[in-house]
């Protein structure tokens, strides 16, 4: 292993987590009902790291479904605008799968590029993401297919890897590393390192990969008028889930909300699946049915965002595939695209 790495004993997890919880917020898998969610957490106990993935992506912890931008009072001819202060206190995203910790990096691209969003890239500087190996990924994830890895540390301050009574924890960059100098780790030895790289290997041949020809980007632009998008879309109901529970998705809307002369600015996530998404104020709308509004979701993921962000705006988590009302494939449709056919 060439980044720093060190080992986890899962009986010194609690303390472990306890001291981060001490010091800054945590957000990890917790169990609600029969789902698995990120959420903040006040104690170790309500950390669930036994699981697949999280039905919802993390997303949420830096770029929340609701947020307020500013607020602003209107008196006597003169306009006082607050700008809410974030918390001070740092944030640790914790046992989050490989795909979501990959996803971050979209987003940390297109709200902290060359038009730099505050509220994002202020919540990002601030936070550690810990990041947990799939050692038996579901059947649902591609990861690999687009750039990723069951076990990949991209996106990662630290990754860890379940060993059996242990995790190798291998530090992905500086504020992984400093976390590394808890005294919860100890120094790794060879027989773990081994085993850790085994689990690496097992998850990686676990995976069915999807198959795609070279330059999809093109093959895409070409078919962009092709009848090909109506087949697609027969059974697309156009709700927006998969939208909302993709790790990299980041469209919102903004709106004011006021009563009298006080009120807010607030930001909203939207989903270009959404009829009123493109609507002018004229009436007119340039996506007028579900098939245009898919192709730009396909579109968008694989051909604007390579060629714009140097990576496809899809991790492969698998969210839209086993949460989509009608069964609608999203490894179908790339690979049916990909090969210049329909379903």
């Amino acid at each position: 292993m060439s980044s720093p790495s060190k080992i986890l004993k899962k009986d010194r997890l609690a303390s472990f987590l306890e001291r981060l919880l001490q010091e800054r917020q945590v957000f990890a898998p917790v169990r609600k009902g029969e789902v698995i969610l990120i959420r903040e957490i006040d104690s170790p106990s309500q950390a669930v790291l036994e699981y697949r993935n999280a039905k919802e992506s993390p997303k949420s912890v830096l770029f929340p479904q609701r947020e307020t931008l500013f607020r602003y009072r209107a008196e006597k001819g003169k306009a006082e605008v607050d700008i809410p202060s974030g918390r001070e206190q740092g944030r640790v995203v914790f046992g989050i799968r490989p795909c979501d910790a990959r996803g971050l990096l979209l987003l940390d691209k297109v709200f902290g590029g060359d038009c730099r969003d505050p509220y994002y890239a202020d919540k990002r500087a601030n936070t550690v993401v810990v990041s947990l190996g799939c050692a038996n990924p579901n059947p649902a994830c591609f990861c690999l297919s687009m750039g990723g890895g069951p076990c990949s540390a991209e996106g990662s301050d630290l990754l860890l890897l379940d060993v059996g009574d242990r995790y190798v924890a291998e530090a992905g960059s500086e504020k992984g590393t400093a976390l590394l100098e808890d005294e919860a780790f100890e120094k790794v030895d060879e027989e773990t390192v081994a085993l850790a790289e085994k689990v690496k290997r097992e998850s990686k041949a676990s995976m069915k990969p999807v198959a795609l020809k070279e330059k999809l980007e093109e093959q895409l632009e070409r078919l962009f008028n092709d009848p090909v998008w109506k087949d697609l879309t027969e059974s697309c109901l156009g709700c927006g889930i998969c939208t909302y529970l993709c790790p990299t998705c980041h469209c919102f809307d903004l709106c004011d909300e006021a009563a009298g002369t006080t009120g807010e600015r607030i930001r909203v996530w939207d989903s270009c699946q959404f009829p009123l998404f493109t609507q002018q104020a004229s009436g007119f709308n340039p996506r007028p049915t579900v098939k245009e509004r898919f192709r730009q979701r396909i579109m968008h993921k694989f051909s604007y965002l390579p060629e714009t962000q140097a990576m496809p705006g899809c991790v492969g988590c698998g969210r839209c595939v086993t949460e989509c009302p009608v069964n609608l494939d999203i490894r179908e449709v790339v690979t049916s695209l990909s090969e210049g056919n329909a379903r």
